[in-house]
């Protein structure tokens, strides 16, 4: 792709990748290169034109956006007026629509492709003592997000059919692939919350062309399914699932490796609607599955006893213990969604039509990313593993410390490179406790706010209002 300025474009890129600690000098520095930013531009075909909007200014106040406590464009906007003043340029407009028009105006691939890009540069990085045994796993996990009640919205992503229309608002299903060495997103999928198709394991088929062989993808219960762990294996990918509440386990039959632990055959089922029929009388007969008993002893947790399933047959090289431990280590899926979306504020979506909507969730994700990249910088840097790293502690020390980073231009290379180490070592300052024993009652303490709750359509409760009945 040409460009009409290919030094500002260049500039632009050099500042969005300081913000994010992005420089060749620092381990994972290229995580965001010009290569990347440049080929998903030109995948999509968009082509630079020298306004105040560009696509890549455009991405850093989205950025920005998604990173900050206030996600109004008012607020980013404001932004990027500050940055611009304090560069000696001229302010631009403080109202948002050339901001929002510009969103728009960028495709979601663009966004899509920077996000997974940037997850797998992150990934295909990791220090090797971070892996498991050697191979790469994978976390994959889903959930929800909620957008507001536009009739847009509602018509790609419909709200639960157990609400009444216009009480609720408008669900995506949503699910990730994490790594679990250094917590990246590899990929997402999003559908609509119900419907035929609409579930985790559709989406799993979609995602998982980015598996390669020697890879072990970890999942919970969902994801104990004949036909996909058959399909998986075939791909030279190995699973590690908690056993599906359908089946039972019976530990005296098939080859015994130990007490709760044996190999055992799970026979062809008929054939599931997921598939058709030319694919499915490809699938063997059976596929041998090792399962393994693992108790929880440890006071609070809910479940005393489950059992793993999983197609590593290997009791020497991997033991039941092994297996427990990794099993265990699922957990940190669900902390990372609730890192994107609680700390990132990715639960409720702003956007009003469902292609912003994806856009936002995009945004997000390579907003997420980056995190996890100054995380891995920081991990090397003090020879620690990324998971002991606070996700929060990170987006806050990076909150304070980008206003700084933003005034150093490219002159000043020396101190910005100590701004960048002393990121590093405050990062590296806010640890994970370790505590395994740890048990909470899951009750809150603070009450709610004694309002009622909206039982009728807005539009209703006004026009009730204004003949006298009351607000519900």
């Amino acid at each position: 792709m040409q460009y009409s300025n290919q030094g500002r474009f260049r500039q632009q890129v050099s500042f969005l990748r300081q913000q994010f600690l992005q420089d060749r000098d620092l381990p994972f520095g290229n995580v965001l290169s010009e290569g990347i930013i440049s080929q998903a531009l030109t995948a999509v075909g968009v082509c630079w034109l020298d306004r105040i909007y560009s696509p890549l200014v455009t991405l850093w106040v989205f950025l920005g956006q998604v990173l900050s406590a206030d996600h109004s464009c008012r607020a980013a906007v404001a932004r990027l007026i500050a940055h611009r003043l304090s560069r000696g340029q001229r302010p631009c407009s403080a109202e948002t629509g050339a901001y929002c028009l510009a969103r728009k105006r960028l495709p979601e691939e663009f966004f899509s492709n920077v996000a997974r890009q940037t997850g797998r540069a992150l990934d295909a990085g990791v220090d090797p003592r971070w892996l498991w045994k050697g191979r790469r796993v994978y976390a994959f996990d889903g959930s929800t997000v909620s957008m507001p009640d536009t009739p847009e919205n509602q018509r790609a992503y419909p709200q639960n059919v157990a609400q009444q229309p216009g009480l609720g608002f408008p669900i995506a299903r949503i699910a990730a692939i994490f790594s679990l060495a250094c917590g990246a997103v590899l990929d997402v999928g999003i559908c609509r919350y119900a419907g035929k198709g609409q579930s985790e394991l559709g989406m799993l088929r979609t995602l998982w062309n980015m598996f390669l062989p020697g890879d072990v993808m970890l999942a919970d219960r969902l994801m104990c399914a004949w036909t996909e762990m058959v399909m998986l294996k075939q791909r030279g990918v190995d699973c590690v699932c908690r056993f599906t509440s359908h089946r039972k386990a019976d530990f005296r039959r098939g080859k015994r490796l130990g007490n709760g632990d044996h190999i055992v055959t799970w026979h062809k089922p008929t054939k599931p609607r997921s598939i058709d029929r030319a694919t499915y009388d490809t699938l063997p007969e059976f596929l041998m599955i090792r399962e393994c008993r693992v108790r929880v002893e440890q006071p609070g947790f809910r479940v005393k006893t489950l059992i793993v399933a999983t197609t590593l047959l290997d009791a020497d090289e991997f033991s039941r213990d092994d297996l427990a431990q990794l099993y265990r280590a699922r957990w940190n899926a669900e902390s990372d969604l609730r890192s994107l979306k609680q700390t990132l504020q990715m639960d409720v979506l702003r956007c009003k039509t469902p292609e912003l909507v994806r856009k936002e969730l995009w945004t997000h994700i390579l907003a997420y990313n980056l995190i996890r990249t100054i995380i891995a910088q920081a991990a090397t840097k003090h020879e620690i593993d990324p998971r002991s790293i606070s996700f929060k502690g990170t987006v806050q020390t990076l909150e304070a410390f980008q206003p700084v980073i933003a005034l150093q231009g490219q002159h000043d290379l020396v101190f910005r490179m100590y701004l960048y180490q002393q990121l590093l070592d405050a990062v590296a300052m806010h640890r994970v406790a370790n505590r395994p024993n740890r048990y909470e009652p899951r009750r809150k303490k603070r009450r709610p706010k004694p309002y009622d709750r909206l039982m009728k359509p807005r539009w209703q409760a006004k026009r009730d209002m204004l003949n006298g009945f009351g607000e519900n």
